[in-house]
């Protein structure tokens, strides 16, 4: 008898999580950060806000905050930043915040397509107990962009983690703690958000 082939998921028609975003092994200028992100394939748009992750605050001075929104839909994307510079006091570090002007670019893509593990012909990987869950993995390669296994709770499109590298080497991790298919308000993508 042949094992019945298991087909990748697809992701939800809208979805939304906070993230923690980190490096496996940690090395000496790695950070770990956090954001939130919200995902909505029916209107072909996407944000993301949050600390970015790599971003050298030893080469530029500051700390990165960024919201991205994408709007694929009409081919664009804005990128509104605050950068965060560390100013030494007496006895304490502070920071201040300084807002960037806004990048406006050209994008025809969301940042995570829906049928991602589709698209780059996933293969299975087994399951793995993380973040409490039971999961499921899916392992592919992007072009160009090394391995990736995405991490989805068992039975179901939910993603949990994502890895990008190797893990042995050096790899981004991205964790979902508290995905959510619940309806995203059209506010979370407007230009004034």
């Amino acid at each position: 008898m042949l094992a019945e082939k298991i087909v990748p998921p697809r992701l939800p028609e809208q979805w939304s999580s906070s993230y923690v975003s980190y490096w496996q092994p940690m090395q000496k200028d790695d950070q770990i950060t956090s954001g939130i992100c919200w995902f909505d394939y029916e209107q072909n748009r996407c944000r993301i806000d949050g600390l970015f992750n790599p971003w050298s605050e030893e080469k530029t001075g500051h700390r990165l905050w960024m919201s991205e929104i994408v709007t694929a839909s009409e081919g664009k994307t804005k990128k509104s930043k605050i950068a965060y510079y560390r100013e030494p006091a007496q006895s304490e570090t502070e920071y201040e915040a300084v807002v960037l002007d806004d990048d406006l670019d050209v994008c025809h893509d969301v940042l995570l397509t829906q049928d991602v593990l589709l698209q780059y012909q996933a293969s299975y990987a087994g399951s793995q107990h993380l973040l409490g869950r039971e999961t499921e993995a899916w392992t592919f390669t992007k072009p160009g962009k090394g391995p990736s296994t995405y991490y989805f709770v068992k039975g179901t499109n939910q993603l949990i983690r994502m890895v990008t590298g190797d893990p042995e080497v050096h790899a981004s991790i991205r964790d979902f703690p508290n995905f959510t298919t619940h309806a995203i308000a059209d506010e979370i993508f407007s230009n004034g958000a």
